[in-house]
């Protein structure tokens, strides 16, 4: 991936200037770092600040709510001024462990992404300098980024601080993590048959692989016959990647409905029947996609299989949680 042209592509040149400054930063090259823990307080603080939005309502956390492990219920999400773009939000749990961010993969980094619902129209809608005048003309901000970064607020220290509060939000201790550690009781009898399914005959295992159950590749499910939201073909200008979109993780998927990448299926159960009856025939469609041959049973243990990944602590975790109120001081 070149970054320059992709991120021209995405963020338009202001945007693209600023990440040459940044570099390509590695998705969690920063975990290391001693100062990672006040950035991410900080990150904490920016992902719940709805100051960041042209008509102060929308912050990061409109789209990516905790109780929903961090995506919003919606189809498509709603912006500034209530408007609405063409993709679902999807889920931030491990998503430091994720190579290739948006639904179409156009981000390399945590650091990157964050500009891009900043600026785009159907979000944030705020341009990079108005974003950075805002953290200037808040006394409360321009006092943290002094205090965590030793400077005025900058487009740089405020991805910084994002991506360092979005690599915190881990989760690992679903059923299915516990049985895989040895809990034999952590999963019940319709879950295990349901996971030997998953990894046999309805084969999920090829694309929502490892253990956040994604490859990190973009594929089309043949979940349509005609894409009108081309996918990664937005970058590549290619006829083979049109409605290509990154594998999402499993994780947590009981609580990220609705599914696919504009919310067109509400339940995992229909998320289940689509894949068990082969999709439609796209000229693009994954060669994995065909009819399965599910009985009833199977897909009652499959769906029993998927909920065995929702971790409950990833709702509840008051680290991930709005951070106390502060007030302005002149």
């Amino acid at each position: 991936m070149h970054l320059q042209p992709v991120a021209a592509g995405l963020f338009g040149v202001t945007a693209a200037a600023l990440l040459l400054t940044l570099g390509n930063l590695g998705v969690s090259a920063q975990t290391a770092d001693p100062g990672e823990a006040k950035r991410a307080e900080l990150g904490r603080e920016l992902f719940y600040a709805p100051i960041l939005s042209s008509d102060g309502q929308v912050s990061c956390a409109t789209c990516h709510q905790q109780d929903k492990a961090f995506t919003d219920g919606r189809a498509t999400s709603l912006g500034a001024f209530g408007r609405t773009g063409q993709r679902s939000a999807p889920s931030l749990v491990n998503v430091a462990a994720r190579t290739r961010l948006f639904w179409h993969g156009g981000s390399p980094s945590l650091e990157l992404q964050a500009l891009g619902p900043l600026a785009d129209p159907n979000e944030h809608d705020f341009r990079p300098e108005e974003t950075v005048q805002t953290l200037e003309d808040s006394p409360y901000y321009a006092g943290r980024f002094r205090e965590v970064f030793g400077a005025a607020p900058s487009l740089s220290g405020l991805t910084q601080a994002l991506a360092a509060f979005e690599r915190t939000i881990v989760s690992y201790d679903a059923p299915f993590d516990r049985y895989s550690a040895g809990d034999a009781d952590a999963m019940g009898a319709a879950a295990v048959r349901g996971m030997d399914l998953f990894y046999g005959q309805a084969e999920c295992f090829h694309c929502h692989t490892g253990r956040n159950f994604s490859d990190n590749r973009a594929h089309n499910n043949g979940f349509l016959l005609f894409n009108p939201d081309i996918g990664v073909a937005q970058l590549t200008d290619a006829e083979e990647d049109v409605g290509k979109f990154i594998t999402p993780t499993l994780r947590n998927v009981g609580l990220t409905a609705p599914y696919m990448h504009a919310g067109q299926i509400g339940t995992l159960e229909e998320v289940i029947d689509h894949y068990d009856g082969g999709g439609q025939p796209n000229p693009n469609a994954d060669g994995l996609i065909r009819p399965l041959g599910l009985s009833d049973r199977d897909r009652a243990d499959l769906l029993a299989f998927l909920h065995a990944l929702t971790d409950e602590s990833i709702s509840t975790n008051p680290a991930w949680g709005p951070p106390p109120a502060h007030k302005e001081t002149k």
